[in-house]
């Protein structure tokens, strides 16, 4: 076995950052992953500090013959981000944070989460377009494409993405930009963790903040198909300041909601208005006006400003670490009628009240992107990216009944779906049949970068892409 080989003489000399093996006292903790389903015993766990330690730990852990595992925030749940018996790359120590407010330009650690640039990018009033959930690892995120509360306003995370500093299979670092190995840019922008470890990525910030709008209408599962037809006809109108979702989910019990009304299942529909730096903004209240008007009676109407900081972390809380989780998602067009059914039928089904399925609008400045700018998987036109998750608390009860009423609920949904679009980072483990779908056209050329740049395949812990023979 691996695990008996003393690595910490091995790598201890070759790297500035710790060295954690089976039997430290951290080790359990440094081995944890954000989803609870996940238990592996990497052999030895580098944690780097800088780009020279971790191409340390990759010339090490190829000498030895270990697998690789790369490891941001941590939050891969299929676990990509640990391996039992190999060594996991730790980048969680290089999370700094530099913004230049005159450029518009941040320059963010391989480590950083998304709750510590959107710090850093707010004292400027600026943000980055990434996701919705703080502690998530900015760079597993980024890798394979970036949705979030500000698709429509700014586009992907890839979008932003201007540059990266990247440490290859070979040991080599490399920066990649559009002038500098472009072809290595353009894989990284979409192409998930296959091409070697970003250490630093740079970013184009945008104004945001540091006030929103947010206004959440909640309906009772018996008024689901009017309310999916509502969001049908809101969609098309929606001002290009304003983010819009479709959340099934259960009332939070916060002091805003009826008491009455708390841990009910039902949908909200969320209106974040980004127009207006002190969270006024009147586009997103038009929104809501018209919302209430018409369709159902709201079970509670929330309307206030919130910063956007707040915002970034609002559902950190329900998908706090440790967590048992399982998703699948798929992109549909609209929601049709067909699809309200199937809809309908299965939410009434989930058991755990922390499961939820997000219907999220891209369009706006998703579209207005060029899509072969970036190897991002889908086409550039309108549609939903719709996310199921199964999540029960960390003792895992009921979990097994979650993870089934996901499977079903996706199977349902696939005919209807885009059938050419799957969003890489909501791969699974057992999903790699369908990576070169995902790709499409611009698979053929992300093989023949990755034979460039990883031969061996040595970064294959990921919605894997094959180097072209």
């Amino acid at each position: 076995m691996t695990a008996t080989i003393d690595h910490s003489s091995g790598l201890s000399g070759r790297m500035t950052g710790d060295v954690v093996l089976p039997g430290d006292a951290d080790y359990d903790d440094a081995r944890r992953r954000w989803n609870g389903t996940v238990d592996r015993r990497p052999a030895v766990i580098a944690r780097c500090r800088d780009a020279a330690d971790v191409a340390a730990a990759i010339t090490y852990a190829r000498s030895e013959g270990l697998e690789i595992a790369v490891r941001g925030g941590g939050h891969s749940i299929p676990g990509h981000s640990v391996v039992d018996d190999g060594l996991v790359v730790d980048l969680s120590a290089m999370n700094s944070v530099q913004v230049d407010p005159a450029t518009r330009r941040a320059r963010v650690g391989g480590g950083a989460l998304l709750s510590e640039m959107d710090a850093a990018t707010q004292e400027y009033g600026l943000a980055v377009p990434c996701g919705q959930i703080g502690h998530t690892g900015v760079g597993g995120l980024t890798l394979g494409g970036g949705f979030g509360w500000l698709t429509r306003m700014a586009g992907l995370s890839v979008d932003a993405m201007r540059g990266a500093e990247v440490v290859l299979a070979d040991g080599r670092t490399v920066h990649a930009s559009a002038d500098e190995n472009p072809d290595l840019f353009w894989a990284l922008r979409g192409g998930g963790g296959n091409f070697g470890v970003v250490t630093e990525f740079e970013f184009e910030c945008y104004p945001v903040g540091p006030m929103v709008s947010i206004g959440m209408l909640f309906y009772g599962l018996d008024d689901a198909a009017a309310v999916l037809r509502l969001a049908r006809e809101t969609v098309p109108t929606l001002p290009p300041s304003v983010t819009f979702q479709v959340i099934a989910m259960n009332a939070p019990p916060e002091p805003f909601v009826p008491e009455a009304v708390r841990f009910r299942p039902g949908y909200a529909l969320v209106v974040i208005g980004m127009g207006d730096p002190g969270g006024a903004d009147t586009d997103a209240d038009a929104v809501c006006e018209s919302l209430r008007a018409g369709g159902p009676p709201p079970l509670f109407d929330f309307r206030s400003p919130m910063p956007y900081v707040a915002l970034q972390q609002m559902i950190d809380e329900p998908n706090a670490w440790g967590v048992h989780c399982y998703d699948k998602s798929c992109f549909l067009t609209e929601l049709s009628d067909p699809i309200i059914e199937v809809v309908t039928e299965h939410v009434a089904r989930k058991q755990s009240p922390l499961s939820v399925v997000n219907v999220l609008t891209a369009d706006g400045a998703y579209c207005d992107a060029d899509g072969d700018a970036t190897s991002f998987g889908g086409e550039r036109t309108p549609r939903l990216l719709v996310f199921i998750i199964g999540l029960t608390l960390p003792d895992g009860v009921g979990f097994e009944a979650e993870r089934d009423w996901v499977r079903a609920f996706h199977t349902a949904l696939m005919p209807l779906a885009i059938t050419d679009a799957i969003y890489v980072n909501a791969m699974g483990s057992g999903d790699g049949h369908g990576v070169s779908a995902l790709y499409g056209r611009k698979y053929e050329r992300l093989a023949r970068i990755k034979a460039e740049v990883d031969p061996e395949n040595v970064f294959h812990r990921n919605a894997n892409i094959l180097p072209a023979p």
